[in-house]
């Protein structure tokens, strides 16, 4: 039966071949009263941007950098999530902090010594994210001082499953908001200026 069919022409495979990434597209324009997974990046669309947590920092903000990411999660040898890296992070005070505390030089830092650790992350429930709406998910980010926020499904094991994640930059851009600043106390400001107020 295999008889019936020819083999195709194969070609070598040229120097900077790169890989088709999945990307998700975004409603370019939202408002407060919409479905809030309008604004949630959807993991079982869009591969999330990971690092290991014994990664150089520097390395890993290039990382960020390649990818056009704020955000990295911190994934161990199993594939299990033990933390996550943003942008925030490896630009802010932490990394001073971290060499006051403990000594070394900047370049010696890993993600391990900046990251939030899995035990100081707290999650969204899918099940809740899919009842909510768009202002709720800012309203969460606002007060919880966040500027991401990881949304999870959870099995009947009780094992949870990363799912989805919200960045408070993309809900702004999809606002309307012009994002100048990636500081949060600047972007939610920017969020407050383009909702109308009744």
């Amino acid at each position: 039966m295999i008889k019936e069919y020819t083999g195709l022409d194969s070609f070598p495979l040229k120097t900077g071949a790169s890989i088709v990434r999945p990307k998700q597209v975004f409603a370019e324009r939202v408002k407060l009263s919409d479905p809030a997974a309008s604004v949630m990046t959807d993991l079982s669309k869009v591969s999330v941007v990971s690092v290991r947590a014994q990664t150089l920092m520097d390395r890993a903000n290039s990382k960020m950098i390649r990818y056009g990411v704020r955000m990295l999660l911190v994934l161990d040898e199993n594939e299990q999530v033990s933390g996550l890296l943003t942008a925030s992070d490896v630009l802010g005070e932490k990394p001073m902090r971290f060499l006051q505390s403990v000594g070394g030089i900047h370049a010696d830092i890993t993600v391990r010594d900046i990251m939030t650790t899995q035990r100081e992350l707290e999650v969204m429930k899918i099940e809740d994210v899919q009842n909510a709406r768009v202002g709720e998910i800012v309203a969460s980010l606002k007060k919880s001082h966040r500027q991401h926020a990881l949304v999870v499904s959870e099995g009947a094991d009780g094992k949870q499953t990363v799912c989805g994640l919200f960045s408070v930059t993309q809900i702004a851009r999809q606002l309307g908001a012009q994002v100048q600043s990636f500081e949060l106390a600047h972007t939610f400001a920017e969020i407050d200026a383009v909702i109308p107020h009744a």
